[in-house]
């Protein structure tokens, strides 16, 4: 396997007598190539997206695990999916090696055991109708290796992201992905461009496949919780832009319903309260398909 990630960059050789504008010209044009080498991989994407909607609807859940950079990324798309989402925290979950310590020290020696991910998997209760992804820069990360290899043993689907060619982790998983983004500026740095590009990843990864499970209506976030001043806002200003009701009518169905997709479906079907609530159960949370049922 040709480690990429680990090679020197020609453009970028002589980064230490660079100015400041000098550098920051050669970071953003590195960056620039990162949409570009995912573009590539689109169709690989779509695989692992259709996987995890899959986990999704036998009520499994979506599981990241990786080290370092590469943790810290999955933990972040695993955290922000209970507010923009409204999904329970145990429904998509990110570990790292090392533990919570890790996401902001080093754990020495964490990300080199195997056996560590399948103690943080195990501690999980993973079940065959959960899904593993294992996000590694270089792709052959012992702590992701194990967690993907225990992942299989008990028949759960893997899906691995890494910024290398051919790499350990792909070789193992159902659905991989490999977004070659080349030498980094500062040389082995895979929190610049390969971090980019996981995130991005990620983004995709999480966002589709809660849309595809009735987490949206239209482009709207409906499933969003309202958990301090600024989210209440957000929460009627989204029920104004789906129906087209005033901002005061859309406070007072929201506050009725409790919930912005359930006001949603009460506004524009003209249901009650009780029936709408009824016909998004029905259709699973659908805002689209609830409406028109009641229609």
């Amino acid at each position: 396997m040709k480690n990429f990630t680990e090679q020197r960059n020609p453009d970028s050789m002589q980064l230490d007598e660079m100015s400041i504008a000098e550098m920051a010209q050669v970071m953003n044009t590195e960056d620039q190539g990162v949409p570009a080498a995912i573009n590539k991989v689109l169709p690989e994407i779509t695989q692992l997206i259709e996987a995890v909607i899959q986990a999704f609807n036998k009520e499994g859940r979506l599981i990241y695990i990786g080290a370092g950079t590469s943790g810290r990324l999955g933990i972040l798309d695993a955290v922000e999916c209970v507010p923009t989402f409204g999904t329970p925290p145990e429904k998509v979950v990110g570990l790292i090696a090392g533990g919570e310590k890790a996401i902001k020290d080093a754990v020495e020696g964490a990300e080199d055991s195997e056996e560590l991910a399948v103690e943080d998997l195990k501690n999980l209760n993973l079940t065959e109708n959960d899904i593993v992804i294992g996000i590694a820069a270089s792709g052959r990360t012992p702590y992701v290796i194990g967690g993907l290899n225990y992942a299989k043993e008990i028949g759960a689907q893997t899906g691995s992201l890494s910024n290398n060619k051919n790499t350990k982790i792909s070789a193992i998983a159902d659905y991989p992905i490999e977004v070659v983004t080349g030498p980094e500026v500062l040389t082995g740095s895979t929190r610049l461009k390969a971090g980019t590009a996981q995130k991005l990843v990620l983004n995709m990864v999480s966002t589709i496949s809660m849309v595809k499970i009735g987490k949206a209506y239209e482009n709207l976030m409906v499933d969003v919780l309202a958990t301090n001043e600024k989210l209440v806002d957000r929460a009627k200003r989204i029920i104004v832009e789906a129906t087209g009701v005033g901002y005061e009518e859309a406070e007072k169905v929201f506050d009725e319903a409790g919930s912005v997709k359930l006001a949603i479906v009460m506004i524009l079907s003209g249901a009650s309260r009780e029936d709408s609530k009824r016909a998004l159960e029905e259709t699973d949370g659908f805002v689209r398909a609830s409406i028109q049922k009641l229609m």
